[in-house]
């Protein structure tokens, strides 16, 4: 498959949130398994990469730990790209919570038409790294790239051939920038789930893997 998988990086240290970001919350929902759950009506494999895969047993979702331990954001695309059943596949970071299914389908079209085996967006002079796609033909360069003990995501995309998508571009689909918020802190996500809940956050969506 070209397309078809998408890959969900749950865990790591969180010093700012205080705690293990997987387990954010919003009702009695884990804000990862809502996630999991709107991917899914777009992708057919829906990986969780986490170190603590006990916590998702029963749930519909495909969930392996890191084989390259203690590597960062990229030894989680490593083992997504290495499981994952598709050629091109989906990043999301367990902390950003607006998914906008319309500007994923925007991105696969540019990563159809280049070829490039990465697709990100550009922010300003930065990059936003999730919310983006990998080819696993990249499998082999990020293993070469941590055996020389280098760990830097933004680094390793400048040694290979990545597409990006101009930020005013992007904003035509998220003019706020919500589709690439990362909760960062408590005051983020106490921010964030006061809004949605205001909005009508609608968990009657969310199936029995959501559920505490």
């Amino acid at each position: 498959m070209k397309f078809g998988s998408a890959v969900i990086l749950a865990g790591g240290k969180s010093r700012r949130m205080g705690f293990d970001k997987q387990f954010l919350q919003i009702k009695d929902h884990y804000l990862l398994c809502w996630h999991g759950e709107q991917l899914a009506t777009m992708f057919d494999q829906i990986i969780v990469v986490s170190n603590t895969p006990e916590l998702y047993r029963g749930t519909p979702f495909v969930v392996v730990s890191d084989e390259l331990r203690h590597q960062g954001p990229l030894g989680g695309i490593h083992i997504g790209l290495k499981t994952a059943l598709s050629q091109n596949v989906y990043f999301l970071a367990c902390d950003m919570p607006n998914i906008n299914l319309d500007y994923i389908r925007h991105m696969q079209q540019y990563v159809s038409q280049s070829h490039a085996p990465a697709c990100v967006t550009r922010y300003g002079d930065w990059i936003e790294p999730f919310n983006a796609f990998y080819s696993r033909v990249l499998i082999s360069a990020i293993e070469a790239y941590l055996a020389t003990g280098r760990h830097s995501l933004f680094d390793f995309l400048e040694t290979c051939e990545t597409f990006y998508i101009p930020e005013a571009e992007a904003r035509q689909y998220s003019p706020d920038w919500k589709m690439f918020l990362n909760l960062n802190t408590r005051e983020d996500f106490e921010k964030w789930r006061s809004l949605s809940l205001a909005h009508g956050f609608d968990n009657a969506a969310c199936g029995k893997s959501c559920r505490r």
